[in-house]
């Protein structure tokens, strides 16, 4: 859920759709991974009908700074989106950071390091004209790999921007084939799975 599009935007306080989807998803048995942008997820209500045996939650954060964040995303703020990460971690979800995209020059990662938090997913940027005039503040000249129609880091840049994470449980998320062989063979936890779902 979310994939695509954020399953808890503020219409989901009137619409309730994900409330009722993760309802009959509960009633049929069926496991979920739900992917947000939002603090919702681990308001009240929803903690009372998530299956912590069905429910798999990654929360995405860009940025560490609330101000700078609200000036390319329209979500919770950062600090709300941890605060739910944290109490769903506390309460023995499988809950993850998703670092999507990391980006280098809006991550605080002494910040990011502090928080423990357990698990983390991380994404890389991927370039395209439209990105170069949503972030003025990147160094696009490192972003000299064409794969898929888009511009990426190369391997070793990724290499050396995750050795800045120290999170206990982190994996890679990755569009470039090689890449993507790469942190499968040598480096995701889960070979078959890198979104790292608790079984």
């Amino acid at each position: 859920m979310g994939g695509m599009t954020d399953c808890f935007q503020p219409l989901e306080t009137q619409s309730r759709v994900a409330y009722n989807t993760i309802l009959e998803l509960n009633k049929q048995r069926i496991g979920y991974l739900i992917v947000t942008k939002s603090h919702l997820i681990a308001e009240p209500e929803y903690l009372a009908i998530l299956d912590p045996k069905l429910a798999h939650i990654q929360i995405t954060v860009t940025c560490m700074d609330d101000k700078k964040a609200l000036t390319f995303e329209k979500a919770s703020v950062p600090s709300q989106r941890i605060q739910a990460i944290l109490k769903l971690q506390s309460l023995g979800f499988d809950v993850a950071i998703r670092l999507s995209p990391i980006i280098e020059e809006l991550m605080d990662f002494d910040d990011l390091n502090s928080l423990e938090i357990n698990k983390c997913i991380v994404e890389f940027l991927r370039i395209n004209s439209w990105i170069k005039q949503w972030f003025q503040e990147i160094d696009f000249q490192k972003y000299t790999l064409r794969h898929g129609g888009y511009l990426h880091l190369p391997l070793e840049e990724k290499l050396r921007i995750m050795q800045k994470i120290h999170i206990p449980d982190v994996s890679v998320c990755e569009d470039v084939t090689e890449h993507y062989i790469y942190w499968r063979d040598h480096f995701n936890p889960n070979k078959e799975d890198c979104c790292n779902l608790r079984i």
